[in-house]
């Protein structure tokens, strides 16, 4: 019987409670960065029960061409509103149940490498089988130990803080979670599981721990049906997903059929069934193909080798932030990377890794056959987004490691217990505790907009960045000290429109409503929030009796949101008190229109009459 926090009993719930403690800060988090349009500005999210929500908003945000993420936000909404709550406990969940299945899909793989049949390899030692004896070094009950501490290594890393605390970056856990269940679904489905009366085999030699899986053919097609529908699933969720029938190919040849060709042959329907979801996922990017243009930056002057060299660098930021998690940021911005001088270590490290990659997955030897696995899945989970595709609305990002770091933490714990044999769990155990306060000290970042932007200023200042905190300053009352932040960004970027927009409400709440009217003047109409701007911006010339100005403000409140009941009527009031009762009266005429009965109108209404009659007698 399995024992310990491990066992296929405790183990699942052991990582519930560790992972719900350790990213308990987010469920009080308010929506941040992607957020905003995500949720905040996603009008397809709001009727649950149309068609809406599987037509996601088409302009290169988070969740265009992802139709599944967007249904999850709209159960969201239903539930919630637009009260964070929901969101984030929905994420907690996801990252929850992708841990569960990376536990299950470990401790199943090890398993059924237990179960080899000894004519494999060379023959074992006389007592090596024994039920009652266990090599020096040896760790009771392996395949658990590996699954759990893979699962909890990864799970607690503080990589993952930004999937599991933005609602938006959803779509890499929810791909995550498909990507997962598909790779689940296969071993379940074609994977040897030994009886539970039936002892393990583990030996310290590598040679004895890893294997092809299945001596005879059986197939539950049950399970493969099952991954299947997860592969497409994933598809509808994340184009990073279209790497997952490759991965399971792999999969397949490396621990299950013995070569490409086998798996091919015994499986060619599941293998049929697995490209065609490629075709939902072709449809629903050449659907979107000129908002994912967009986002990817064709036409815009980044071309793919620039791109590919700053992969270079941010691949190898990856790793040394899987290893050190320090300093992480949110937003890395846009900048890219355009001579190969700048990157030639970097290029040529991830060079290396790629030629030692391809030749440990064509090694005959079983244990290096499964490290070029491991590194080929990685590497695959990020070619989608960290390869040549120009993807310049964020060309760093760290929520694009959420996936390829299992691989490296599956490889990280099996090598663990290879080197330390029996101390390996408490070592890993104490590496899973300290990822765990890193990653609650920095879900406690998210809780407070300010701090996280800080953090993000301090390591990585550009103008996003710099913007970004400028407004979580303004949000918190705090307009004097958003100011510099405001025009630092606009140091750096001159034209960058958020931070002149967020400028001109800083001066606003300052009471420099002019200096504000000269800046919004200048800026694009229809830009998001535009007309709440310049309502304010008429509430505060109105409060400096300055009515003209007023009006003016006002009048292109309502050019860009007609039915602004507030700005008709504050239009109407500045109209009146400037002298022009007539023009007052149709925006007076417009508030009852739109909202009959109102006394105030009516009453103002009343007043711009008689003025109007007066106005001959003057």
């Amino acid at each position: 019987m399995v024992v310990g926090p491990w066992s296929p009993v405790l183990g699942p719930w052991s990582l519930v409670l560790l992972i719900t403690l350790a990213y308990a800060p987010t469920l009080r988090a308010p929506f941040i960065f992607d957020d905003t349009a995500a949720v905040l500005q996603n009008s397809t999210i709001r009727d649950l029960w149309s068609f809406a929500a599987l037509n996601p908003p088409a302009d290169g945000g988070t969740t265009t061409g992802r139709p599944l993420v967007n249904v999850s936000l709209a159960l969201n909404y239903a539930l919630s509103g637009e009260s964070p709550w929901s969101y984030h406990a929905t994420n907690l969940v996801i990252h929850l149940l992708a841990a569960l299945t990376l536990f299950g899909l470990v401790r199943r793989t090890a398993l059924g490498w237990s179960a080899l049949p000894p004519t494999r390899f060379p023959a074992p030692r006389p007592d090596s089988t024994s039920p009652t004896h266990r090599p020096r070094g040896q760790v009771k009950d392996l395949p658990h130990s590996l699954a759990f501490f893979t699962a909890l290594l990864w799970s607690l890393h503080p990589l993952l803080t930004e999937t599991v605390a933005c609602p938006a970056q959803r779509t890499e856990s929810l791909c995550a979670l498909f990507y997962l269940l598909t790779l689940y679904a296969f071993a379940r489905g074609t994977v040897c599981h030994p009886l539970d009366d039936k002892p393990a085999s583990f030996t310290s030699g590598s040679e004895k721990i890893i294997c092809h899986l299945m001596d005879d053919k059986r197939v539950d097609w049950r399970w493969l049906g099952v991954s299947g529908f997860s592969c497409l699933a994933g598809m509808a969720s994340k184009e990073v997903m279209v790497t997952a029938p490759l991965v399971v190919l792999l999969f397949d040849r490396t621990f299950v059929a013995g070569s490409f060709a086998a798996a091919l042959r015994e499986r060619r329907a599941y293998y049929a069934a697995l490209a065609a979801t490629w075709l939902l996922l072709a449809w629903l990017v050449l659907r979107h193909s000129g908002a994912r243009g967009v986002a990817a930056g064709f036409g815009l002057g980044v071309t793919p080798w620039t791109y590919l060299l700053t992969q270079c660098d941010a691949l190898v930021r990856y790793l040394a932030l899987a290893i050190w998690p320090h300093p992480l940021v949110l937003d890395y911005g846009t900048a890219t990377i355009a001579a190969l001088s700048a990157v030639w270590w970097p290029a040529t490290f991830i060079v290396g890794a790629l030629a030692a990659t391809v030749a440990a997955v064509c090694d005959r030897r079983p244990t290096l056959r499964t490290a070029g696995f491991l590194a080929a899945a990685a590497f695959l989970m990020l070619a989608p987004s960290s390869s040549f595709v120009p993807l310049v609305t964020q060309t760093i990002a760290e929520h694009r490691m959420y996936l390829p770091l299992a691989a490296l933490c599956l490889g990280l714990v099996f090598l663990g217990h290879r080197a330390l044999g029996r101390q390996a769990p408490a070592v890993l155990a104490t590496l899973a505790l300290v990822g765990g306060v890193l990653t609650f000290a920095r879900a406690q970042l998210y809780r407070t907009p300010v701090a996280l932007w800080q953090h993000d200023v301090a390591h990585r200042p550009h103008a996003r960045s710099l913007t970004a905190l400028g407004v979580a300053l303004l949000h918190a009352g705090e307009p004097a000290a958003a100011l510099p932040h405001f025009d630092r960004a606009l140091a750096l970027d001159p034209a960058h429109l958020s931070a002149q927009r967020n400028r001109a409400l800083a001066l606003l709440h300052l009471g420099r409503a002019g200096d504000a009217a000269t800046i919004l003047a200048t800026l694009p109409a229809r830009e998001p929030g535009e007309a709440g701007e310049f309502f304010a911006l008429g509430n505060a010339f109105a409060r400096e009796q300055k009515f003209a100005e007023a009006a003016a403000a006002y009048t292109r409140t309502v050019a860009l949101e007609p039915a602004h009941l507030a700005a008709h009527a504050n239009l109407g009031n500045a109209l009146l008190l400037s002298g022009h009762p007539a023009a007052a009266i149709v925006h007076y005429e417009t508030v009852l229109r739109l909202q009959p009965g109102d006394a105030r109108a009516q009453e103002n209404l009343q007043l711009a009459r008689e003025a109007l009659r007066a106005a001959p007698n003057r």
